[in-house]
């Protein structure tokens, strides 16, 4: 017996058989389907819930020109073919949220986060937390996901985003292509990671 709850099919699908794709299919990727994503991956847990994740949907053949010219060489061909490619970034200003998002503790944002440097620092970990959710939801709806830092943060920020905005990763969605994965990297071993004191 298995000591996860979640089906081993499941497993496979959000973990063991999971990879970065480096090529994808032309079949495209719905807004239903990145709706279904965010209304499962909104409910991953981050601190005082102050969800600082936002997402940049480039859809357009315009919008992909804008992107891809930020992108490191590396990166350029796989991200100009991805069906889909989402920049997730992190909000400075998470907290004007937090009355809507902790109505419960209606005091937080000042006591905590009045301060632009704590919200950035806050806003990063949580922000990569979401992201990270984010990618096991791609993951969910069975497809693949090439998440990539390999761009002009800079660029990006100018391009798409602004001050208030920081890009965390850029990510391509789809449905995997032809040769669309490495080969698997080892993985660090239980005992190499976990220490019980």
């Amino acid at each position: 017996m298995s000591e996860l709850a979640l089906a081993p099919a499941a497993q496979d699908l959000l973990f063991r058989e999971a990879r970065t794709a480096n090529t994808f299919t032309d079949e495209p990727v719905t807004e239903e389907q990145v709706q279904a994503i965010y209304d499962l991956v909104k409910y991953g847990p981050t601190a005082f819930n102050q969800s600082p994740l936002r997402v940049v949907l480039v859809r357009t053949p315009e919008g992909r020109e804008r992107l891809v010219k930020h992108m490191d060489e590396g990166n350029r061909a796989k991200t100009a073919t991805a069906p889909l490619v989402a920049v997730l970034a992190t909000d400075h200003e998470f907290h004007e949220e937090l009355p809507r998002l902790v109505p419960h503790s209606p005091g937080v944002g000042a006591a905590y986060f009045s301060e632009r440097p704590v919200r950035e620092q806050s806003a990063l970990l949580n922000g990569t937390l979401q992201a990270a959710y984010f990618i096991v939801g791609v993951r969910a709806a069975g497809l693949a996901a090439g998440p990539m830092t390999g761009y002009d943060a800079a660029g990006l920020r100018a391009e798409f985003l602004d001050d208030d905005h920081e890009p965390l990763m850029v990510v391509n969605i789809g449905r995997p292509g032809e040769d669309a994965w490495f080969p698997r990297s080892p993985r660090l071993a239980y005992e190499d990671v976990v220490t019980t004191v």
